[in-house]
């Protein structure tokens, strides 16, 4: 297991100002990244192509992920989890979404939306329950907060939730659900009480095989297209009333604080498609001749490898201070919402650069760089749009200056 590499896990991780580099980083997690780096470059870089193009779940890949510890990696060990810390994660999960970023994205649903809300909010009953069995990553959970007709607007949810004798009884539908294909639970967000809006929102553990849960069609997406994306459709979907997570009228709180540490590992999947066109596009430039040398060498190829590089390096320091943050018990929301915007439009332009520099090789499928541009655009619109970000940000940044 990873955790074994993690003995000094006393060692200062990060000064009050972050970190220069991941030399900073104690050796425990420089190993950690390295096991993570070696796992992508031997089993997830050369399937991901396969993944993508076929609409593969990658199946063994993230079973072997569990076995490494990867799939619970900030779950405690007393319920069987790899108990390492939140920058752990974040570099870990970095590295897988450098290899694969289908992988990348179902690690961060199973460890920051479906395990933070269990971890922050259920009971220990529901922990045995919940918890424990899905440490290992042979069972997935999903995170149902987003509607057809709610977009941005998390309190606007119209999925209904009401008690029935020792039961709860869901109606609605919940979209643009990454994992519930394979999912054998979902935190399901509904509405206890109209009246009180967004405070009437309350959160629930429904499995799977619960009567009147289904599903919708699988979507056919631009990108991460091994990971699956569907409907949830609850019509009198029935739970045992213990399946509340929290108090009624907790869901929307549940929800955003989850919102804020999965845009860490979102932040952290970016940085890793990021990474990944970089370094083709370095690969590329060092082979590729014209005019009678490596295109290296010419001032217009490496001014886009230095912008590359200078956005790649902003945003994974402004993910680990988050991460940092979160591990000390600091407020971390803008920093977050910082390290997700950085990150994702990162994510977006490197691999525009990449293409760029690559010509005609970059804009087919020979190549990986096409399906990075197409990996990275979800990073800017999922668990919370640039737009959101900067809406977030700015609300920070005022009230503490005024």
């Amino acid at each position: 297991m990873i955790r074994n590499l993690f003995l000094n896990r006393g060692v200062q991780i990060l000064g009050q100002r972050g970190i220069a580099s991941l030399a900073a980083l104690p050796d425990s997690h420089q190993m950690l990244q390295k096991t993570c780096r070696d796992f992508a470059d031997n089993e997830l870089k050369p399937n991901a192509a396969k993944f993508d193009r076929e609409h593969l779940f990658p199946q063994d890949q993230i079973r072997q992920m569990g076995e490494l510890g990867l799939m619970s990696i900030a779950v405690p060990e007393k319920y069987d989890g790899t108990g390492l810390d939140y920058l752990a994660y974040a570099i870990a999960l970095e590295e897988i979404s450098r290899g694969c970023a289908t992988a990348g994205v179902v690690m961060s649903v199973q460890n920051s939306l479906y395990f933070g809300p269990l971890l922050d909010n259920a009971t220990e009953k529901q922990k045995e329950q919940f918890v424990r069995p899905y440490v290992s990553g042979v069972k997935i959970g999903c995170f149902a907060l987003s509607e057809p007709g709610n977009g941005s607007d998390a309190g606007a949810a119209s999925t209904l939730a009401v008690t029935k004798g020792d039961k709860w009884v869901l109606n609605g539908t919940k979209a643009w659900i990454t994992n519930a294909f394979e999912a054998n639970a979902a935190v399901v967000f509904a509405t206890t009480d109209k009246s009180l809006k967004h405070k009437g929102i309350s959160a629930f553990i429904v499995p799977k095989d619960s009567q009147g849960f289904s599903l919708g069609k699988k979507e056919d997406k631009l990108g991460i297209r091994g990971s699956s994306t569907c409907c949830i459709i609850l019509e009198d979907c029935e739970i045992p009333k213990e399946n509340l997570l929290g108090k009624p009228g907790d869901g929307f709180k549940i929800a955003m604080k989850t919102l804020d540490a999965g845009r860490i590992g979102i932040a952290s999947q970016a940085l890793g498609i990021a990474q990944a066109s970089l370094e083709v596009a370095v690969d590329y430039a060092t082979k590729r001749t014209a005019f009678g040398k490596p295109i290296s060498k010419l001032q217009s190829i490496q001014q886009k490898i230095a912008d590359m590089a200078l956005r790649v390096e902003s945003a994974r320091l402004l993910t680990w201070r988050a991460a940092w943050l979160k591990d000390n018990g600091k407020p971390y929301t803008k920093e977050a919402a910082m390290a997700k915007l950085a990150a994702s439009e990162t994510a977006t332009f490197a691999a525009h650069q990449c293409i760029q520099i690559l010509g005609g090789m970059g804009y087919v499928s020979d190549m990986p760089a096409e399906r990075h541009y197409r990996d990275a655009r979800i990073t800017e619109i999922y668990e919370g749009t640039s737009e959101i970000q900067r809406l977030v940000i700015a609300g920070a940044v005022l009230k503490e200056m005024s």
